[in-house]
């Protein structure tokens, strides 16, 4: 087990003047969990790939378990890695590729005597030594680990044999035979349909706590993200935009690109007027104007926060259907999504709003201003708004 550490890393391409990592800052302590998560081409499998070895980086130090490894070939980081393709070897069995890594890993071991007394040296110490594992070794960490995955039946077989999941497993039980310093896996469900997916998501936290390993897992998912990870790093363009658990990236989003890309359905973002009048603040927001509450005036008091143009952000969940709210809207499309409705509704400014309704208890006058596209009237949870500076994107609350 191991942590990992990135200082000030860079990933220059030739012939590319714009860097695809930059100034990659994160240390991953020993037997967490984190996810690396964002839009193609954000960095984050380039930022894997550098720490297994696979890429050079261009600047910068990595470290893992507190040895820098920048030059170090990729066979001697003791990482394992799982790939998107499963990378299995198809004229081997089940068995054979599991058992492939460990046929020509070397351990170090201590010289014994016949009767199994360790030999000592001149000094007294005990005389070590590499060599290969035994047969009987090998049967038992490939049988172990089939047993985790729950993949024993399947041993004789070859991969053309399996469906994609129990392929994946296989490529999951060849990382974890090995007992590496860190797990590295590269979008390994991406491949899948949605309810396989589903499973093995579910089965990856299954296996993390059965092993307790370090784990860096890299998605475009973000609902595997928030499922799998204790920490979530959101990239764009090769910059981290957050680290945080999966609540405090949802609960306090850093900036615009975070918040709309954490959560589904997206949230709301209102452009509107944040006004201020001796102290005392309001929101001019879909024609209407806002006021707020003594607590949310104080802290934007705390922070200095001037009268000026800004992006509300909202979630669909958070928006609340009342006869009696003070904002109005016209709906436009309504969702069924199962127990939820989305309400996809147009504000007096013309800006779309999507509205998150439980199913249940919808009936009579307002199922029909629903799904015939009437005038709803609805309240923010003021607890759950954000405030983006327009110009720059940030959090003005966080």
């Amino acid at each position: 087990m191991a942590n990992v550490k990135l200082q000030n890393v860079y990933k220059y391409y030739p012939g590319n003047e714009v860097p695809a990592v930059v100034d990659f800052n994160l240390e991953v302590k020993d037997k967490e969990f984190v996810v690396f998560v964002g839009p193609s081409g954000c960095g984050k499998s380039t930022t894997l790939r550098m720490i297994a070895g696979l890429e050079d980086i261009s600047q910068g130090t990595i470290e893992i378990d507190d040895v820098v490894v920048n030059d170090m070939e990729p066979k001697d980081r003791d990482i394992a890695m799982v790939f998107q393709n499963y990378a299995l070897y198809p004229h081997m069995t089940v068995y054979q590729n599991i058992a492939f890594a460990l046929k020509h890993k070397r351990i170090i071991d201590i010289k014994k005597d016949k009767e199994g007394n360790p030999i000592l040296d001149k000094e007294g110490k005990e005389i070590q030594y590499k060599r290969k594992y035994t047969k009987a070794e090998i049967n038992e960490k490939v049988m172990e680990a089939a047993e985790t995955l729950e993949i024993t039946e399947y041993l004789k077989r070859k991969p053309k044999a399996l469906s994609g999941g129990q392929r994946q497993r296989v490529a999951i039980g060849r990382a974890i035979v090995r007992k590496p310093k860190a797990f590295l896996m590269d979008e390994p469900l991406s491949n899948l349909d949605a309810k396989l997916r589903n499973q093995m998501r579910a089965e990856i936290i299954l296996l993390r706590k059965r092993i307790n390993s370090t784990f860096i897992y890299v998605t475009h998912d973000q609902v595997e993200a928030m499922t799998l990870g204790d920490r979530i790093v959101v990239m764009k363009d090769g910059v981290i935009q957050q680290v945080g658990t999966p609540n405090e990236v949802f609960e306090m989003p850093s900036n615009l690109f975070v918040a709309g890309f954490i959560g589904s359905p997206k949230m709301n973002f209102i452009d509107c007027e944040l006004e201020e009048n001796k102290g005392v603040y309001s929101i001019n927001i879909l024609g209407e104007k806002l006021k707020i509450s003594a607590e949310l005036n104080q802290k934007l008091l705390n922070k200095g926060i001037k009268a000026q143009s800004i992006v509300l952000g909202i979630r669909p969940e958070h928006i609340q259907l009342n006869e009696n709210g003070s904002l109005k809207a016209n709906v436009n499309i309504t969702e069924m999504m199962g127990s939820q409705l989305l309400v996809h509704a147009v504000g007096k400014n013309g800006k779309d709003l999507v509205i998150s309704v439980p199913n249940i208890g919808i009936k009579g006058e307002l199922k029909d201003t629903l799904y015939n596209n009437g005038e709803i009237k609805f309240n923010l949870q003021e607890e759950s708004i954000h405030l983006f500076d327009i110009e720059n994107g940030e959090n003005l609350l966080k």
